[in-house]
């Protein structure tokens, strides 16, 4: 398969996954699709999810879950049995990601602002105990309104993570609205500039851009790179698309068809 049929796959699962628990966050999990999806089938170096050396990803924005499920489904580390038990009682995939119970999770994450840090500490790990692997962390932009993001990258532009790359899921809605009337956190790149930052916009649904941010990550050296990712929330079905209502909201059974529908049928 390539990745955008990948991509079709994973945004299926996340549309069965909230729709069989009714519960979940679809809209969010829809926007980061391509992003990791590129980072697990090409940029990630992870000949294992338990090689020592293998890269990290850590997935800030906690409760978008079913993307992260969904992703590591079509690598084969997860069943779409699995994905059927999201957010039952004693099931290993809950609402937040759990690092102990869920192969491919390599940090359990859900209070925002929290996973960055995280990934921060993972990364300092790596320089001092001299070893190559990288470390990914994924933000939602409304995330970053909370001040211990501030505290990280000021940590990760000090320590010279060259190793740590933060990519924003920028698609302008949380779950009270669009964020720049919540609690504006632009300009993010020049702020993340001003951090000590290498900060690069791009499309967050466009593969080339993507690895292009990717590559230039790998090849800046003594600084962090941010990726301020252009994101449409709910990408991919025509109705949750820029819908701040479908942040947390499950699509119902006939939602369910519509959507899958429209998603299969895009990639045909």
């Amino acid at each position: 398969m390539n990745l955008k049929e990948i991509a079709s796959n994973v945004r299926v699962n996340i549309i069965n996954q909230t729709a069989d628990a009714n519960s979940g966050h679809p809209g969010g999990s829809l926007s980061g699709v391509e992003i990791l999806t590129l980072l697990q089938f090409e940029v990630m170096n992870i000949p294992s999810y338990d090689d020592p050396d293998r890269d990290r990803f850590v997935l800030s924005k906690g409760h978008a879950s079913p993307l992260l499920y969904g992703v590591l489904e079509q690598k084969g580390v997860l069943t779409k049995e699995d994905l059927k038990s999201f957010r039952r009682i004693n099931s290993k995939l809950q609402g937040h990601p759990d690092m102990n119970k869920v192969t491919g999770v390599d940090m359990s994450t859900g209070s925002l602002g929290l996973g960055v840090c995280s990934a921060v500490g993972m990364a300092l790990a790596g320089k001092l105990d001299k070893k190559d692997y990288r470390v990914y962390t994924l933000l939602g932009d409304g995330e970053i309104q909370e001040g211990t993001v501030w505290e990280a990258f000021m940590s990760a532009a000090h320590y010279c993570l060259d190793n740590l790359c933060v990519i924003i899921d920028n698609n302008n809605l949380q779950i009270d609205g669009e964020i720049n009337k919540v609690m504006s956190p632009y300009p993010i790149k020049e702020k993340l500039e001003a951090f000590g930052f290498n900060a690069l916009e791009v499309d967050g649904h466009d593969f080339a851009s993507l690895r292009e941010a990717f590559d230039n990550a790998k090849q800046t050296k003594g600084r962090p790179t941010a990726i301020i990712a252009k994101t449409t929330k709910g990408k991919g079905v025509s109705f949750m698309e820029n819908n701040a209502s479908w942040h947390g909201t499950a699509p119902n059974a006939e939602q369910r068809e519509a959507a899958i529908k429209e998603i299969t049928e895009a990639v045909k």
